[in-house]
């Protein structure tokens, strides 16, 4: 038994199928290599995991483990332990379980080599002992019966009807009785297993009556006096008389217990998950790949589910993994009764389910059907209510569907493809099941080589602002809102709604976001030397990403004390999503920037989730009325009153108003008899390119 005293982490990088295959050819090639070579292959070995520094085996281990081993044993046998040097565990992480594994049947490989040793040295002791005692084992009439009692194997004789005529002492301690007592004992109904009596006792007749081909090695379970199961592996001869008749039969036999057990471990470790018992991803490839193939012969569809919990990284990091270990085993206990006997429930790692269900019907649209109703009783099993602990907890989770039928389906197209489809019911709202669409796998390699040519135009200054004019009653241009674009040069111009969300999701939202705000503070200083454009507010819109990161204040002070912009000019828009957590740090950072002139806009207001209680607290200069309620606000009431409302509010709490998406003289007049006397739209300008805006400055 393996118990690795290293504190396991969290892993931050994924599995090298390499290292993985590596780790399998080090187990064919262990059993084959000489006694004294197999601890130094194990070590060069297993200093290639990726994070490991060090490796070194321990023949004496203290008796308490050691921080960072892998202690070898095989029951209480302690055979030595590995001590790794990790210098990343984060990279290290994700093989421990592998190499746990892999040390399980190292263990087993030495403590075999072990007792074979042991069992060599005596067996050159017993020979020497027989040598020397030959003469006088010669002389005594139970020299046989000494013999056999000296033997590491039971033997036992029966005649012909099963009783026992002849054991030895290490078959009577096997089966658990004296040798005298023993002795006329029927073997079939006092030490076989009652299910396999009549199946052993025929092969024992044909055995009687001469049929010498059954007189192979074989292994069956028998039953001791203690009421013990064992494992035995025995070796079969027919006993003759002088005349060559049949009298019974001589066996030897050896309890292989222990060793099947482990051989049965090793299988579980390679094919099942050890926290749930379900299978994991080798077997459930293997059942997938039966499925296909016979699918294929009968015309029968088959489907796989890509089953992945909402929100599982959040119980794990307040509760505790201990209590995701516990949903994780009640999860895969509730899809298990979601499904038929033939069917196969897998766990991939982490919150990630597999299943795999076969011989659905030859049409594809009553197999969809099928597969929707499984799909529904999953969804509903498993958003009721769970009990971890004492604590009762809720959770929901995304399913994502393929359906195969023919041969031409691969395990891993169809692994990626529920994966696609259950990425789908992710962006669709979570705890709902979606079906696998060629458009899916097709958008996904968009997004991907979008996401490439993101990242490349960061560095190749493909980026470029427009700015859209903010218009007070009279036509006064106060300011500008500056908007980024980007300028593919294969893509053309790529709308923000294209690439702004991908920045969010990949994080490049930051440095995009700094550039923005540098830019914008530039042409503000530049402004500043012209005195018909001094005066102009430049607004940027600034992510609830960029706002949370611990040093966003002191990056806007930088950018300003480097720019030269007056902070005072400056406007940074946040939108109403920014107030959903860690509201006194958001607090805290604006009236850190409020005391240095900064001003705040709350962008898209209306849509999201402000809190009056909150927006009383922020140092705000200004609401802006999303253009969602501007659009409709002739023929929507509701539009309407929501825009005098917001007009009203901002009246009451002492800040300014703008309404943006303005783009008819009625909807400007509306608003104007609402109180608001500030506008952003196509109806004055659409966002313009900084020539295009100076320009429009200066006819205005």
């Amino acid at each position: 038994m393996l118990t690795p005293s290293a504190t396991r982490m969290t892993a931050d990088s994924a599995v090298d199928k390499q290292v993985l295959g590596q780790l399998l050819l080090m187990q064919s090639v262990v059993a084959s290599l000489p006694d004294d070579a197999i601890i130094p292959f194990v070590i060069e070995g297993l200093s290639d995991i990726p994070g490991v520094g060090l490796v070194e085996f321990h023949a004496d281990p203290s008796e308490s483990p050691t921080p960072g081993c892998f202690r070898i044993a095989s029951g209480s046998t302690i055979l030595g332990e590995l001590a790794f040097k990790v210098t990343y565990m984060g990279a290290f992480e994700p093989y421990v379980d592998h190499i746990r594994n892999f040390l399980f049947m190292l263990a087993i490989i030495l403590d075999e080599r072990r007792q074979r040793q042991l069992l060599q040295s005596r067996e050159h002791e017993l020979e020497r002992q027989v040598e020397e005692r030959s003469a006088d084992l010669s002389k005594e009439r139970d020299s046989a019966k000494r013999y056999l009692d000296i033997a590491g194997v039971m033997l036992m004789a029966l005649d012909r009807e099963g009783r026992i005529e002849m054991i030895n002492k290490k078959g009577a301690q096997l089966l658990g009785k004296d040798e005298s007592a023993l002795l006329g004992m029927n073997w079939f109904e006092n030490f076989v297993l009652e299910e396999q009596r009549s199946e052993i006792r025929e092969v024992f007749g044909k055995l009687m009556a001469g049929d010498a081909r059954l007189l192979a090695q074989y292994e069956n379970r028998i039953v001791n006096a203690s009421g013990q199961e064992l494992t035995i592996a025995w070796n079969n001869t027919l006993i003759r008389d002088a005349t060559g008749n049949i009298t019974g039969t001589l066996s030897s036999a050896e309890d292989v217990t222990e060793r099947r057990k482990a051989e049965e471990r090793i299988q579980e470790l390679a094919y099942f998950d050890q926290l749930t018992g379900l299978p994991n991803r080798t077997l459930l490839q293997d059942r997938l790949q039966q499925a296909i193939a016979v699918n294929s012969r009968t015309g029968f569809h088959g489907a796989l589910l890509f089953i992945d919990l909402d929100n599982f990284k959040t119980l794990n990091d307040t509760l505790g993994h201990d209590k995701g270990d516990q949903l994780l085993q009640q999860v895969a206990a509730r899809l298990a009764l979601c499904v038929r006997e033939g069917d196969t429930v897998a766990r991939l790692g982490g919150d990630e389910f597999m299943v795999v269900l076969a011989g659905l019907s030859a049409l594809e649209n009553d197999a969809a059907a099928a597969v929707e109703m499984v799909a529904e009783k999953i969804l509903t099993a498993l958003t009721r209510v769970y009990t971890l602990g004492d604590i009762p907890h809720h959770c929901t989770a995304s399913l994502g569907i393929t359906l195969f039928k023919n041969d031409q389906s691969t395990v891993e197209n169809l692994m990626k493809q529920a994966d696609l489809a259950m990425y789908k019911s992710k962006t669709s709202g979570r705890n709902r099941a979606r079906f696998f669409d060629p458009t899916l796998e097709f958008a996904v390699k968009e997004r991907a080589a979008l996401e490439d040519d993101l990242r490349h135009a960061l560095g190749a200054n493909q980026f470029l602002l427009h700015y859209q004019a903010q218009i007070l009653d009279g036509g006064c241009i106060s300011g500008a809102e500056v908007l980024v674009r980007w300028q593919h040069p294969q893509r053309g111009l790529v709308p923000p709604a294209e690439f702004i969300p991908l920045a969010e999701d990949t994080g490049l939202i930051l440095p995009l976001g700094r550039w923005v705000l540098e830019s914008a503070c530039t042409q503000l200083a530049l402004w500043s030397t012209r005195p018909a454009m001094a005066h102009l507010t430049v607004a940027v819109n600034v992510s609830a990403r960029q706002f949370h990161a611990d040093d966003f204040v002191d990056q806007v002070l930088a950018v300003l004390e480097k720019s030269g912009a007056n902070p005072q000019l400056l406007k940074l828009e946040l939108t109403e999503s920014l107030l959903v957590s860690d509201v006194e740090s958001i607090i805290e950072k604006m009236f850190l920037l409020k005391s240095r002139g900064v001003s705040f806009s709350l962008d898209d207001f209306g849509t999201g989730f402000s809190s009056l209680s909150y927006l009383k607290r922020l140092p705000l200069d200004q609401l802006k009325i999303d253009q969602s309620f501007v659009r409709d606000v002739l023929s929507d009431s509701n539009d309407a009153a929501i825009a005098r409302t917001i007009v009203a509010l901002s009246q009451s709490l002492g800040l300014g108003v703008i309404a943006e998406g303005v783009e008819t003289e009625a909807q400007k007049d509306f608003l104007t008899a609402s109180g608001c006397h500030a506008y952003q739209g196509y109806f004055f300008s659409h966002p313009l390119p900084l020539q295009g805006f100076e320009n429009f400055m200066n006819r205005t």
